[in-house]
């Protein structure tokens, strides 16, 4: 069990109850799988609220409450009045009178927790500027399934430090994995966040290192990971990034120094010839799809954890 009532950074949640959220969607998964009928949201709604635009975060939540017996209501920023001057504390004063939960998707984590300090049903992190906890527990979900353990690996995410690089680091280092981060110099993780997941990681006798050296992160890595190099709002730096970021493609070279086994990830949705090949995430160590096809999984064990 999990004793919190939002789900905003893995930062405030305990290694045993990371795991616990990473089996429970083993555990929902296989019910779904095996056809057993698993609905303990019955009655119950969630609120999405999206300041960013989503493929798999709204399908899989929406998706996801259905299976569970529930219902979700997407709410554009352009259809409420969050998007029009309302406050976030009345607009979660509100929602919290209708709603038995609110997933947001949104450019700033200060909102999330003003959602939180206001409202009083669960808030739940869909992605912000810095943290992409939902994501994560989906993809050390893959990572189990398909290893069948998680302390001691070592995980090596080439690429910008972004909001993906802030929970893997956190979560692996509370799960006791080695992370690697490889980013060039303007574009390295946070150090206040970097500090933290480092104060894990003493705890479980496992490291983080940031380097800007991609055959350091990746050399016998179990796990490489990357992202896109310019994120939704980044539009205009594509340029600047692109040349930046161009030592820091994933290609069947660099992936020569990783284990043979290795497993590639990636958040999705990913760009094909810049951060990855498509000989990578298209090759036979690519568990692309199987991260994304659990997205739907982790989600409904973050609502069933939060919401039942």
């Amino acid at each position: 069990m999990i004793n919190k009532k939002h789900f905003l950074t893995l930062a405030d949640y305990t290694k045993e109850e990371i795991e616990y959220l990473i089996m429970l969607g083993i555990e929902i998964k296989q019910k779904l799988k095996q056809g057993i009928p698993y609905q303990p949201l019955q009655g119950k709604t969630l609120g999405m609220i999206f300041e960013k635009s989503s493929t798999r975060t709204r399908v899989s939540f929406e998706v996801g409450m259905l299976q569970l017996g529930g219902h979700a209501l997407f709410l554009n920023k352009n259809d409420i009045q969050i998007g029009r001057g309302e406050t976030i504390s009345d607009t979660a004063k509100v929602l919290s009178r209708y709603l038995d939960g609110i997933m947001m998707r949104t450019d700033d984590q200060k909102k999330l927790e003003e959602l939180a300090k206001n409202g009083s049903i669960p808030i739940i992190n869909g992605l912000s500027d810095i943290y992409h906890p939902t994501q994560v527990i989906a993809d050390f979900m893959t990572i189990y399934e398909n290893k069948g353990t998680l302390k001691g690996l070592k995980l090596a995410f080439i690429g910008d430090g972004n909001n993906m690089a802030h929970s893997l680091m956190i979560a692996g280092a509370k799960l006791g994995m080695n992370v690697y981060i490889a980013a060039p110099k303007a574009y390295e993780p946070m150090e206040e966040i970097v500090e933290l997941a480092k104060a894990e990681a003493v705890k479980q006798n496992s490291k983080i290192v940031i380097t800007n050296d991609t055959e350091e992160a990746i050399e016998q890595a179990d796990i490489i990971y990357t992202d896109v190099w310019a994120s939704m709002g980044q539009e205009e730096e594509t340029a600047i990034r692109l040349n930046h970021f161009k030592d820091y493609q994933v290609n069947s070279v660099l992936v020569e120094q990783a284990k043979k086994d290795y497993l590639f990830m990636h958040c999705l949705p990913a760009h094909r010839g810049e951060e990855v090949t498509a000989e990578v995430i298209d090759g036979p160590n690519s568990v692309v799809f199987d991260e994304a096809e659990n997205r739907l999984h982790a989600h409904k064990a973050i609502l069933v954890a939060l919401m039942a």
